[in-house]
């Protein structure tokens, strides 16, 4: 097999959330390079079809594979919910580079559930279209079968954190709704996920509104931990990781629109490329 050049590791979303995943794995895993890409110029994924998703998805993984990563991390639960599959299992077994991998961050997330509630009843806060395309519920349901899953959808939350308004306190009316509406029709829960990458930003709002016996369980951890035990069983495709440390940041909106939301994300400041996708 030939293993081809080592690059960077790609991680792929929408706009911006998938940032907050892309900090928990650099914690993790400093010694890596990244490359972020963002399609904010066609955010946002969650209220398009199933079709449009998958298109788009592509697009930006043939754009990461095309400048040298091997190794693609989907950190947009949209494209997660609607495209991972297909490029799993009919993209990639076409593609020369057998070193090629695409992963998504819904499995890591469900596959840490079963040891973290104790009722057996779990709440997923979302998008509407994470939320309607059954993801959590149907993995779940794959690996725990007695689980029961009840999702909300949270349309407000996104372009509350996107507009810098989750510290504001309108935003504590749309959160403490949603969390209420949640454990109104399953006062079992006692354990929510948090099913949508922009969602860290609002964490110390939705613990607010959130009883105490219940856990809230964040994707960055688990899928950063998720993924470091993905590389230490596959050599393989580590060894294709390159290990520099550097980390890249790609948009197909204005970039110096793209680095100055982004630092809301990272708390730092970045400097931006823009690409385009076809």
């Amino acid at each position: 097999m030939n293993l081809g050049e080592a690059g960077p590791i790609g991680v792929f979303d929408s706009g911006y959330g998938g940032l907050t995943i892309l900090h928990q794995i650099r914690q993790l895993m400093p010694e890596y390079d990244y490359l972020y890409l963002g399609d904010n110029a066609r955010t946002p994924y969650g209220t398009r079809s199933f079709d449009v998703v998958y298109e788009f998805t592509l697009q930006a993984v043939q754009k990461l594979f095309s400048m040298g990563c091997h190794l693609i991390i989907l950190a947009c639960n949209t494209a997660s919910a609607k495209a991972l599959r297909t490029i799993q299992q009919t993209d990639l077994p076409l593609m020369e580079d057998k070193t090629k991998r695409v992963l998504g961050i819904i499995r890591p997330t469900t596959e840490c559930i079963g040891q973290i509630t104790q009722s057996r009843h779990v709440g997923i806060l979302a998008t509407s279209g994470t939320i309607s395309s059954n993801s959590y519920s149907l993995e779940i349901s794959k690996l725990y079968p007695d689980i029961v899953v009840t999702g909300e959808p949270c349309p407000m939350w996104v372009p509350l954190v996107e507009n810098n308004e989750h510290d504001s306190p309108g935003a504590d009316y749309f959160v403490k709704k949603h969390i209420e509406n949640l454990l109104t029709r399953d006062p079992l829960i006692d354990s929510i996920i948090l099913g949508c990458t922009h969602y860290p930003l609002l964490i110390e709002k939705i613990k607010k509104y959130t009883p105490n016996h219940v856990k809230v369980v964040s994707q960055g951890e688990y899928v950063a931990n998720s993924l470091r035990s993905y590389l230490e069983r596959h050599e393989d495709i580590a060894s294709v990781c390159s290990n520099g440390g550097t980390c890249k940041f790609l948009t197909t909106e204005n970039p110096k629109k793209f680095s100055e939301s982004a630092s809301i994300f990272l708390n730092s400041s970045i400097d931006a490329e823009r690409v385009v996708l076809e």
